[in-house]
């Protein structure tokens, strides 16, 4: 239900993949009242959020943040990073691309300090989750892509995979399961999945939509509540008789946290913000995966059959690990603008490869520059600046990847020629420079309030997921990671935030 309601016991501030969950879990106690706040509206009676096909249609649009970074030393810095301001947040206009959690993932965050987060405890999470994720069924697979499946199995000797979810792997070709009905393409959003399919009806579920939260109130080292500030520029306060959680995506919470004196002190000052708690990781440890481009002149025409367009691909292991190293979307259509800006000409007949960085290294950060909850982050990704330079061999070797598998019938017989980076690009430095200059994110940025050991300075939670330094307040959604998971991070938001609702609720 929707309702000025002012006073309830659990906030839940940011009403996307996360906070749709955290707050349909708790709700199922009939005796706590919760609020969902959402700065955009419902997405009830948006057409182009509930077929998932039409996911390209909510980007850039109206209710996308559209963020853009700071120049990039290493990268391409013309990168526009969708955020969305709609009841279920990303997850309305992503592909849903949902694996169960690695246990690889895992490991690495139990050893930087996330106890309790060891893949025994959390992988039955993943089985609770609301979403329909289903391998994607015939009647929506294109016989081109299973062309270049079937190459890319041959070329790296990797398996075909009719699911992914049901096992371990570490490498493997197929189509990918999704969050959707196949029946009529419906997204498994987890605004559909969590509240619009019965919570929101609870007599105890708020639904507070077109309220942008300009900062947390905190009172005696205890976080109360919130200042929202509604579409009519109506300023209020919400207050929480329990917990206040920030779900508010890996840009918008440490933002927020930031407005509310939360964060480094020298950011804090330089906005012009009175320090509450100096937190030096809030923002910091950004995370992201990067996506180079190959593209190839193609032969005949292919089949409009898609569940979204992005519906398979590889992964495979470069290293000697126990994660995959690069991951490779396979498109029915490819997204050329950055290589189009670098010069590239295309011809109108084109497929592409698009291999990204499954495990980086590069470290940025998100920060604010004012108070004002309207002016947008600043955003640094620093992609490639990893003193190792794995980032960058890692990037170079998903092109090199993709340059087998174009080798290899019966993905070979569709193709004339490769148009970019181009044949005449043969080195790794002339790899690098011209995949660096055009890669894209996957809109998969993470880490940047996670969580640690005690003794870590840089952790922005405890294990609990619990703010350090301030009482009754959590972070839930994609900034908690401690490090990025190697695939498409849906599935892990959305486990990660059904654990959140037991360690709220005393339970996890």
């Amino acid at each position: 239900m929707t309702t000025a309601l002012e006073v309830v016991d659990y906030l839940v501030l940011g009403g996307g993949t996360a906070g749709c969950v955290v707050a349909s879990r708790l709700s199922e106690d009939p005796g706590v009242s919760v609020a969902l706040v959402e700065a955009g509206p419902s997405d009830a009676d948006e057409p182009r959020a509930h077929a998932i096909r039409r996911w390209p249609e909510m980007l850039e649009g109206e209710y996308d943040l559209d963020y853009r970074s700071v120049p990039q030393e290493r990268g391409n810095s013309l990168i526009r990073q969708a955020r969305l301001r709609i009841l279920g947040g990303c997850s309305t206009a992503n592909t849903m691309i949902t694996w169960r959690p690695l246990r690889g993932d895992l490991r690495e965050w139990v050893e930087l300090g996330a106890d309790g987060w060891d893949y025994e405890t959390v992988n039955p999470y993943f089985d609770r989750i609301l979403a329909q994720v289903t391998p994607i069924p015939p009647q929506d697979r294109n016989p081109y892509l299973q062309d270049v499946i079937d190459a890319a199995a041959a070329a790296l000797g990797v398996p075909v995979r009719e699911s992914w979810n049901d096992t371990e792997f570490r490498t493997g070709a197929g189509y990918f399961e999704i969050g959707y009905d196949p029946a009529d393409n419906h997204r498994s959003s987890a605004s559909y999945a969590y509240v619009r399919r019965g919570a929101e009806r609870r007599d105890n579920l708020h639904l507070v939509l077109g309220s942008l939260v300009e900062r947390l109130v905190i009172e005696d080292g205890r976080a109360v509540g919130a200042v929202v500030r509604d579409s009519g520029h109506r300023v209020r306060e919400l207050r929480a008789r329990r917990e206040v959680v920030v779900s508010c995506g890996a840009i918008d919470s440490p933002a927020l946290l930031m407005r509310s004196g939360i964060g480094p002190r020298k950011v804090l000052e330089a906005a012009g913000i009175d320090v509450v708690v100096d937190l030096p990781g809030v923002g910091e440890n950004l995370q992201d995966h990067a996506e180079g481009l190959v593209i190839w002149e193609a032969t005949g025409e292919r089949s409009t059959v898609r569940a979204t367009g992005w519906d398979a691909g590889y992964v495979a292991v470069v290293d000697d690990g126990d994660l995959p190293d690069v991951s490779t979307h396979i498109p029915l259509e490819t997204w050329g603008v950055n290589a189009e800006r670098h010069g590239a000409v295309l011809p109108r007949n084109n497929v592409s490869l698009v291999p990204n960085v499954a495990k980086p290294r590069s470290r940025g950060r998100v920060w604010i520059t004012s108070p004002d909850p309207e002016a947008p982050p600043s955003i640094d990704y620093r992609y490639f600046t990893d003193p190792e330079g794995h980032d960058e061999r890692m990037l170079v070797a998903g092109a090199r990847l993709a340059r087998r598998v174009a080798l290899q019938e019966p993905f070979a017989s569709h193709l004339v020629k490769e148009v970019f980076p181009g044949p005449d690009v043969r080195s790794d430095e002339e790899l690098s420079a011209v995949l660096r200059a055009t890669h894209q994110t996957v809109y998969h940025v993470s880490c940047t309030c996670k969580m640690g050991a005690d003794d870590d300075p840089t952790a922005v939670l405890d294990p609990r997921l619990r703010v350090r330094g301030v009482d009754g307040l959590r972070v839930v959604d994609a900034s908690v990671f401690p490090t990025i998971t190697a695939l498409n991070p849906v599935g892990m938001v959305l486990t990660v935030a059904e654990r959140a609702a037991d360690l709220i609720r005393g339970t996890g």
